[in-house]
């Protein structure tokens, strides 16, 4: 096997190994630093209110139907050379250069964010998160600090007078009421401050020695500064910055040097055990002097700067003591994938349920087309969760997770912040009456399945609290039944 086999052989291993540990973790308790900023303290309180949020993925790499930056990144994993040789990319530096070309040809022309701003709040959509810039570099906003953007005049779509896209997605969500959040990648690609083309890229990581030279280094720190700062100046007010990139950041001496023999032992780059410090904290207090109170999350990095924590494509198993968010794909990809198999209505209504009642936001994405446009299914599920969310959103908005988040696979519980009035959410209508062991109800407790003006019948039982649901209430939804109960 030669040498470069065996690097990419044994990278895919621990990249597993990796994501499937942190799959698992994320269904547990961890570590939370809370924010001392009594702005972000509110406001964080406020977020935690608004439950359901849209999260857009998108860039010129929807032309291919293929996943987002990945492909470009020179790691033997599935998700990423599939990509490549789907496309014919057999041979890397060439495939990576018509990657680079795409924007040479992105053109979304039915570009329309007001109609997507509209179906979103039609489904109870209350922020928005967009990704100005991922891991490829390429800027859909019109940063002065580099070409490869969207607005750059070798991209046909610059001539377009909405052609700097981040900006007009959020004025028409602001427009409708929502919560503006920038996803912002902190490694870059493209730059040559981060993959330096004196060297060939090797993995995810930057591609040179940061302590040989930490001018170049530098360079990429104020980089990255600059561009969040276009951000926090020039696009109105921005509630959340939402960075993802968690290999981007500060590492202990102890770290880095367990993690260099770790690396030495598996024949692994040892770029991987660099401290790739890009100054949270200096960034975060730059970012909240343009919008202060500003919600700052550095994605899977534990520390003050990590305001909520983001599990992805997962819910956790329990309820978690300190805000929390799951983003997750209404598809199967997080970027636009023609033909792609999207979650049907009734299943994407009750992960809202699960996670809210453990204290949770559901933060839903959709990749819209190289076109502009988002497949039509995708409104169609919003249209949909839209009917069920009018009618039983006050067990969904500003609601708390109650003592317990529930019972077996099929009960769920929320309350309101002031414990006054709880809601019981049935993930199956009942054949018979249901019985209760973890929730007390006082003695003048009046229960009422929200969309019925009828009371419900219910008693203290040696087993519970017995309630009985009249079988003509099912017509009442085709996916979640919700009692409210009133102290």
């Amino acid at each position: 096997m030669t040498l470069r086999k065996h690097f990419f052989k044994t990278l895919s291993l621990v990249i597993a190994i990796a994501f499937f540990s942190n799959a698992n973790v994320f269904g547990q308790e961890q570590k939370y630093y809370p924010d001392p900023d009594t702005l972000v303290q509110k406001k964080l309180e406020q977020w935690q209110d608004l439950k359901f949020g849209l999260l857009m993925h998108w860039g010129p790499y929807s032309q291919q139907s293929i996943v987002e930056s990945w492909s470009i990144c020179p790691e033997d994993v599935g998700w990423a050379t599939g990509a490549r040789l789907k496309n014919g990319g057999e041979d890397y530096f060439k495939y990576l250069q018509n990657y680079q070309d795409l924007k040479k040809t992105f053109n979304p022309a039915k570009f329309n964010p007001g109609e997507w701003a509209k179906a979103a709040k039609d489904a109870g959509m209350k922020y928005v998160i967009f990704t100005t810039k991922h891991h490829d570099g390429f800027c859909m906003f019109d940063s002065k600090y580099t070409d490869y953007k969207i607005t750059d005049k070798d991209c046909p779509f610059s001539t377009d007078p909405r052609s700097n896209v981040t900006k007009e997605i959020f004025d028409a969500f602001r427009k409708d009421n929502f919560w503006i959040g920038a996803y912002f990648s902190k490694p870059d690609w493209h730059s040559d401050y981060y993959w330096w083309k004196q060297f060939p890229p090797l993995d995810r990581n930057v591609n040179y020695s940061i302590a040989k030279h930490p001018e170049q280094w530098q360079k990429f720190v104020d980089y990255t500064h600059n561009q969040i700062n276009e951000l926090m100046t020039d696009y109105g007010k921005i509630d959340i910055l939402w960075l993802d990139g968690g290999w981007v950041r500060k590492k202990t001496d102890e770290e880095i040097k367990q993690e260099f023999f770790q690396n030495q032992k598996d024949g692994l780059s040892e770029f991987n055990s660099q401290s790739q410090d890009i100054n949270m904290p200096m960034l975060a207090k730059e970012a909240r002097a343009k919008q202060p109170g500003l919600i700052v999350v550095d994605r899977a990095v534990p520390g003050p700067q990590q305001n909520y924590l983001t599990p992805e494509q997962h819910i956790p198993d329990t309820g978690l003591p300190y805000p929390w968010e799951t983003c997750m794909t209404m598809g199967n990809s997080w970027s636009y994938v023609k033909g792609d198999i999207y979650k049907p209505t009734d299943e994407l209504i009750k992960k809202l349920v699960d996670i809210v009642s453990k204290g949770g936001n559901y933060l839903l994405n959709i990749g819209p087309g190289p076109d502009g446009e988002w497949d039509p299914i995708a409104y169609s599920r919003l249209k949909e969760i839209g009917v069920w969310i009018k009618q039983n959103g006050e067990a969904i908005y500003g609601t708390r997770m109650y003592k317990v988040f529930g019972e077996g696979d099929n009960i769920r519980y929320t309350q309101t912040k002031d414990g006054k009035t709880k809601f019981i959410f049935l993930m199956q209508f009942p054949d018979n009456n249901i019985v209760l062991k973890d929730i007390t109800l006082g003695k003048k407790s009046k229960l009422q399945m929200i969309g019925s003006k009828n009371k419900l019948k219910w008693k203290q039982t040696n087993d519970g609290i017995e309630i009985s649901v009249p079988e003509n209430l099912e017509s009442l939804s085709n996916h979640v039944w919700v009692i409210k109960v009133n102290e």
